[in-house]
């Protein structure tokens, strides 16, 4: 067996300790001039979508990870730097062929319910995730190498794996497979849905649909990960995670005293926290993928890659991007994240040139016009589906997809953007009527690229979901994904990611924005911070002033 990278946590809080040291500064510089005090209950208001369930395991979307944060711990955290670190499991060992891994948990923790975090307990906890009646789809996929694990005593968890997995502990610190009571899961789904059992600084005590979450402090606080910088249980008595979904609305809140973090701001929110004195910006963009607009390479009229790269140097999103985001955001030009060390970016692929769409579009047999001026061939028009769904999208974004929609008509396409709740917006993905979609999707580490663009991807996961809508079937891109995701070498796996990346941006399937956005606004509060893995905010050392 070799033993993988092991810090302590005192060592993984010292590794973090200067990048949470900044976050809690900047947060004290941003609050009021009241000192910070102990208890009291803070109000969180989300923009995005409510949770239809409150386990991550079920489904698996990013609102599900944004609050599961304070009530559920994965085995290993993430540092700021992108080290992997000590959680629930205190050390690591991975064989040398790579298919296992044995996992050393803490001693003694338990679950806010009393029972034991033990090898057992890990064991529920994958095969939860695996059942298909779970409906999981992140986590389904994250641990899909994962044949069973081995209770070796209490404290030892050994992993089996169908094939050497290069991301599985990248994957195992996502909130998509924290790790959840034994206890509570078997209650049955419905009830696990309200109120998920972990070991996190907080427990679900409440929920009133359409309204708020409950939470209030585990008092037997003992597992704090890498961004704490304290031992013990948080100093907040209670968190009221509200949800409401206009933007203006919350910010209202926020500048009233009524709430004391928001997140989604828009863009001149932003701009005007930053130069406040009593209001923090928070600019934690997700791990894995960036923002893009996905063409769906599996049905016309995207099928034929003259009619992408049409649609691509027709689409123009600079100028919309600069006025509507006022400098809050940066044009991507790569399949990967900027916080991702693996991206590779290849800006001359995305240039607008609208002479070059029309003539694409020409040789593609495109070359009349109804009296709409849309293009038309063989009786059909150049019509492309877009849903959008209202809330992963927010209003500067909606309005950058109807400055790409004018774009493209002045060529001849025909874009139809639908706002869609996201329940309606995954129907519409389910059912394959889309042309074009922007599908955020977090997951840490280069091996986003496999869940996104592997044909493998284009199967639903037991929930449902499928990962590739740009339905792009490439066997030698599946090849050199699947290599990355066996290879041990830090440098070949970044070596074969460059090469896929090449191949997803020739492809022309992908419009690549800018990083997925994840923006806080915290007023009234100090300490707060996000985790070094899905950009989740963590309120262990959160303090209310005044």
């Amino acid at each position: 067996m070799i033993p993988a990278p092991f810090n302590s946590r005192r060592a993984a809080v010292a590794a973090a300790g200067l990048a949470a040291t900044l976050a809690l500064t900047a947060c004290s510089a941003g609050g009021t001039a009241d000192a910070p005090r102990d208890g009291g209950t803070l109000v969180y208001a989300t923009g995005d979508a409510e949770p239809t369930c409150l386990d991550p395991h079920v489904g698996g979307n990013y609102p599900q990870a944004l609050i599961s944060t304070q009530y559920l711990e994965p085995l290993v955290g993430r540092d700021a730097e992108g080290t992997i670190t000590p959680w629930l499991a205190e050390s690591w060992q991975v064989s040398d062929d790579g298919l296992t891994w044995d996992f050393t948990l803490r001693d003694g923790l338990t679950f806010t319910d009393g029972t034991p975090v033990d090898a057992a307990a890990i064991k529920t906890n994958i095969e939860h995730l695996k059942d298909p009646d779970t409906a999981s789809s992140t986590g389904y996929l994250a641990v899909a190498k994962v044949t069973d694990v081995e209770v070796v005593d209490a404290t030892h968890a050994r992993f089996h794996l169908a094939a050497p997995d290069s991301a599985l502990l990248e994957s195992l610190s996502q909130q998509w497979t924290a790790i959840e009571s034994p206890a509570g899961i078997a209650r049955g789904q419905e009830e696990n849905c309200k109120a998920p059992i972990g070991t996190g600084p907080f427990a679900v005590d409440s929920w009133t649909p359409q309204e708020s979450v409950h939470l209030v402090r585990n008092e037997n606080y003992a597992s704090p990960g890498p961004e704490a910088q304290h031992e013990g249980p948080a100093y907040l008595d209670a968190i009221e995670w509200r949800f409401i979904p206009d933007a203006a609305t919350r910010q209202a809140a926020l500048l009233s005293g009524e709430v004391q973090v928001i997140d989604n701001p828009q863009p001149d929110a932003i701009v005007a926290a930053e130069n406040s004195t009593d209001t923090t910006h928070i600019d934690a963009p997700r791990p894995g993928s960036v923002n893009r607009i996905e063409l769906n390479t599996g049905q016309a009229p995207f099928d034929d890659i003259r009619v992408r790269e049409a649609f691509i140097r027709a689409a123009d999103p600079d100028p919309g991007i600069t006025a509507l985001y006022q400098g809050t955001v940066t044009r991507s030009f790569s399949p990967l994240a900027s916080t991702e060390p693996a991206a590779v970016s290849d800006a001359s692929l995305f240039t607008t040139d609208t002479a070059r769409a029309e003539q694409l579009l020409d040789d593609a047999g495109w070359t009349t016009r109804d009296a709409d001026g849309v293009r038309t061939k063989n009786g059909a028009r150049l019509s492309v589906r877009f849903p959008v769904s209202t809330n992963q999208s927010v209003a500067a974004e909606q309005s950058l997809f109807e400055q790409i929609q004018a774009n493209a008509g002045a060529v001849g396409f025909d874009v139809q953007i639908t706002p869609l709740d996201l329940s309606g917006w995954y129907a519409a993905l389910g059912a394959k009527e889309y042309e074009a979609v922007s599908a955020p999707y977090t997951k840490v580490g280069p091996d986003v690229l496999r869940i996104l663009y592997d044909s493998d991807g284009i199967v639903p996961a037991p929930s449902g979901y499928f990962a590739n809508h740009a339905q792009l079937s490439d066997p030698e891109l599946d090849a050199l994904l699947d290599q990355a995701s066996a290879a041990s070498d830090e440098q070949q796996r970044t070596d074969l990611y460059a090469q896929a990346q090449h191949i997803i941006l020739d492809s022309y399937a992908i419009l690549p924005l800018y990083d997925q956005q994840n923006h806080f606004l915290v007023r009234g509060a100090s300490g707060v911070t996000t985790l070094g893995t899905v950009a989740t905010p963590t309120f262990i050392d959160a303090r209310l002033n005044g």
